[in-house]
């Protein structure tokens, strides 16, 4: 008796923690809600980077974020590459020659200042992470290179099943549409730290960088809402191709190798049944 009543106490305890922690995540669930999924043009085995969106992504990135974070891993050459934005190579070195670049050193041995060229990665904001962070209250913009495809959120089961079935890999670019458009006053009851904001997507709620987008901050030229959503979603996309800027090529080879694979099992499968014609079974 006394054996069974310890396994019986043993189980009844794992059911409570079991049952604790269910609780505790659907807790946290509840309290840090799920980033909307966007319909993005790249989505899916045969999606596409929208050039226009991505022009207008590199708009809003040129005039807003890149004021404090960097993006080392773009050069200026990438804007005119092809699955890109589409700029021509005459405004790709436009761009380039707005910005100055510390080159050298020379003869004399000293640095000195330089238009851009398409040669260039794109210029960080700050010379260094403690000038970054002492210019952002001690928080450090993160680069955007690869931030799309690094951030992402919980999706739990069976959604991941799902995602993987459907080729899903679009949850960097829904967090950071939802993180832009997640500012909110903070709710009663909520201390926010000195110099935080209130965030709905953000993990702790509380995120040292302001509201960086407002309705009507960004012009655009071709007709498309100047609202805070539709500058996420522009920009979004453009840290997806920072990230990935291969991926149509990538996609259409892709395409390629499967059709290439399926004429070719069809041309062995009727080599086989030719060769073996002959040979009784």
């Amino acid at each position: 008796m006394t054996i069974r009543s310890s396994l019986f106490g043993a189980v009844a305890a794992a059911l409570l923690l079991t049952a604790g922690a269910s609780g505790a995540r659907a807790q946290d669930a509840h309290a840090q809600p799920r980033p909307h999924r966007m319909s993005w043009s790249f989505a899916g085995p045969f999606g596409m980077y929208d050039p226009a969106q991505l022009q207008r992504g590199f708009k809003v990135f040129k005039e807003v974020c890149a004021a404090c974070h960097s993006a080392n891993y773009l050069y200026f050459r990438n804007l005119a590459q092809e699955g890109g934005p589409h700029f021509t190579e005459a405004q790709a070195k436009q761009v380039a020659s707005e910005y100055q670049i510390t080159d050298g050193p020379n003869d004399a041995g000293d640095m000195f200042q330089r238009p851009g060229r398409l040669s260039d990665h794109w210029p960080a904001p700050f010379p260094n992470d403690n000038a970054a962070r002492a210019a952002n209250g001690g928080a450090l913009p993160p680069d955007f290179s690869v931030l799309a495809k690094a951030r992402s959120y919980h999706v739990g089961f069976p959604g991941f099943i799902t995602d993987a079935f459907i080729q899903y890999q679009e949850h960097g670019v829904d967090y950071i549409h939802a993180l832009l458009t997640g500012y909110e006053d903070a709710p009663a009851g909520v201390h926010l730290q000195p110099g935080l904001n209130y965030n709905v997507y953000f993990p702790g709620h509380q995120i040292a960088m302001p509201k960086p987008l407002s309705d009507g901050q960004v012009d655009y030229t071709d007709g498309s809402p100047q609202t805070v959503d539709q500058y996420s979603q522009d920009v979004a996309a453009f840290m997806m191709w920072v990230a990935e800027p291969h991926l149509d090529q990538r996609k259409r080879i892709g395409f390629q190798v499967m059709i290439f694979l399926i004429v070719l099992g069809g041309l062995l499968y009727f080599t086989k049944k030719k060769v073996w014609s002959n040979v009784a079974h």
